[in-house]
């Protein structure tokens, strides 16, 4: 473990870092593993011991058996979905969930993906400019898995504030009192109480009228007798708009900021569009949209040559990892011909994404369109704003201007 001073993990909370938090973050790789609050709570940010960590078998998914849980009042305990569940019950949800999520299903949505982003870009071809975030990649991946579930097109628009909400009720509580983190809690609630609602009108709908969509699907899933509860269904809806669409909106953005930032990398994906996805690979692992997760050590387990009690939280830094020179040379460089297999973006191990293929999908589609048809495109410096989400990571507003936009 190194010596080096690190910095206090309360710096990654500093908005004013928000456009770059990697130089932070590389201090605090280069200090762990390391362990505060006698063992409770454990910092891991190597990529070794971070991919460690995530295929643990004593590293549980549920955090509030954490000795560092807070006491949540129960009108603010939100529906836990598989992403906090461990083995046997995670085992039985995802098994039923993926019967309906496929990679035979995600291939059949690409022409619609296709359609969708050439009918996004073209729509914005007029201005000479466009607004990344809410014109691409917000819209793109909300409508794809509004359509995948089965919800009618005009209620995309509501999910929006409840999305916002959930997604900010994921931050991680550096620096928050307990007055603030009960007002996030509280509005984290809300929102789901509204998405349950919605969800269960929904599911009513589907069970006397099947459809072809991947709600009906999940409802009809089968496993050893064993079906989906009406309230692990309404979970899983809840996990595939939120976390199936927010980190998606972030990799989109982050992947496009990347290449316009390095012209030669963006002149290479126009000459050569099959790197569309080694593009992709290579933004998880430079600007990751989920920049951190936990686990609780269960039984107690060793986080390297640091030991995390029965109880303690492991925070792994998945950024930190991803820009490990250990792991990856010239870490700090964005090229997408290294072939940046190994990263840890979308986890690894038992809880490893469900909806990897569908995001690389996407995003692959997005950044090969943007290099395509965009003509002279420059980053507008002056439009740039981070969201305030120092986990979902990626930019609230970015404007990219062009000289002309090709046919599609």
């Amino acid at each position: 473990m190194s010596t080096l001073e690190r910095p206090a993990l309360t710096e990654l909370a500093d908005p004013a870092i928000l456009p770059n938090p990697y130089p932070v973050l590389a201090a605090l790789r280069e200090a762990s593993p390391f362990a505060e609050f006698d063992g409770a709570f454990v910092v891991v940010g190597r990529h070794a011991d971070c991919s460690a960590v995530l295929r643990h078998p004593n590293a549980s998914s549920d955090r509030t058996k954490s000795l560092l849980a807070p006491t949540v009042p129960r009108r603010t305990r939100q529906r836990p979905s598989f992403l906090s569940l461990d083995p046997p019950d995670h085992t039985r949800l995802r098994r039923l969930v993926s019967k309906a999520f496929t990679p035979r299903a995600i291939a059949r949505l690409e022409p619609r993906i296709r359609e969708l982003t050439s009918e996004l870009l073209t729509a914005a071809g007029a201005a000479g400019q466009m607004e990344v975030v809410s014109q691409l990649a917000y819209p793109l991946p909300v409508r794809i898995i509004s359509e995948l579930l089965g919800v009618p097109v005009d209620d995309h628009p509501r999910f929006a504030g409840w999305s916002a909400r959930l997604a900010h009720s994921l931050q991680p509580g550096f620096g928050l009192d307990s007055a603030e983190a009960q007002a996030r809690a509280e509005a984290a609630q809300v929102a789901s109480d509204e998405f349950a609602v919605y969800f269960g009108e929904l599911i009513a709908i589907r069970r006397a009228h099947p459809a072809d969509d991947l709600l009906s699907e999940m409802i009809a899933a089968e496993d050893d007798g064993e079906r989906l509860t009406e309230a692990e269904l309404i979970a899983t809806c809840v996990l595939l708009l939120v976390a199936g669409h927010e980190t998606t909106v972030g990799l989109i953005s982050n992947g496009i900021l990347a290449l316009l930032r390095h012209p030669d990398q963006l002149a290479l994906l126009r000459a050569n569009p099959d790197l569309a996805a080694s593009a992709v690979e290579e933004t998880l692992r430079y600007d990751a949209p989920v920049q951190m997760t936990a686990r609780v050590a269960r039984g107690g387990m060793e986080a390297g040559p640091v030991a995390a009690r029965d109880g303690a939280l492991v925070l792994l830094l998945l950024a930190a990892a991803g820009r490990d020179p250990e792991a990856f040379a010239d870490a700090d460089r964005f090229d997408m011909r290294r072939g940046a297999t190994g990263h840890l973006a979308f986890a690894a191990g038992p809880h490893f994404c469900l909806g990897a293929p569908l995001a690389r999908l996407e995003a692959a589609i997005a950044l090969e369109s943007v290099a395509r048809r965009m003509r002279a495109p420059r980053l507008n410096t002056g439009s740039l704003e981070y969201k305030p989400n120092l986990n979902l990571r990626g930019p609230d507003r970015l404007v990219v201007e062009f000289a002309s936009l090709s046919a599609a």
